[in-house]
Parts: structure tokens; sequence; C-alpha cells
């Protein structure tokens, strides 16, 4: 009985493929190694266009997910107002005065002090 040939894979790792080849032709053991492995990266190539198909519909999911935080965080804090008594008083176009701030003033707005 005779040994299996177990030099596929130092052959297929460290060799270049010329030689690899011609092992392949003298030896029954490696050529049915070579085969074997041949059907695997056959049947990978057909499976990755599905594969990246789905990478790309995780992507997308993602990017939509993110699009629709950002445009809900920008709505609800352009809604909610934090600071509502400053909201009452202040209209566009108006600025603050001692006055609303709830300090005395006199006749002409400025500041009274006793």
């Amino acid at each position: 009985m005779t040994e299996k040939c177990n030099k596929y894979e130092a052959l297929f790792i460290f060799s270049d493929e010329e030689t690899l080849l011609s092992h392949i032709k003298t030896c029954e053991d490696c050529r049915n190694e070579y085969e074997r492995m041949n059907k695997v990266s056959d049947l990978i190539q057909e499976v990755k266009p599905e594969l990246l198909r789905k990478k790309r519909d995780l992507a997308r999911l993602k990017v939509a997910c993110a699009a629709f935080a950002i445009l809900l965080s920008g709505t609800l804090l352009g809604i909610i107002n934090f600071n509502q008594d400053v909201s009452d008083t202040l209209k566009y176009g108006q600025a603050l005065s001692i006055e609303d701030y709830g300090f005395p003033v006199d006749s002409y707005g400025l500041l009274m002090v006793d």
C-alpha cells in the first residue's frame, strides 16, 4: 500500500503555479485535491454576487436609518423649546432689554439705582 502524497498544500502556498501544475500532472492524489479546490472556488464565485447584494442592501439600510435619525432629531430640536419664558417675550427682530430680565428701570428705560 502506497502512502498518500501530501505535497499539494506546500506547493499551493509556497511555489509558483507552473511547479504546482507540473506536479499535478504526475500525482493522482494532488490532482484530486486540485479538482476539489476548483469546485469549491467555483461555488464561491457562484455565491459571491448574492453576498455582495446583501452587503449593499445592509449598507443602504444603515444610510436610511442614519438619515431618518438626523431628520427626526433636527425636527424635534426645532419643535422643542427649552426656555419658554424667553420665547414668549422675544419675537423675531426684537432684542431683550433690562426690563425683560426683571430689573427695575426708570422712565428712560435705564437701570434704576437707589
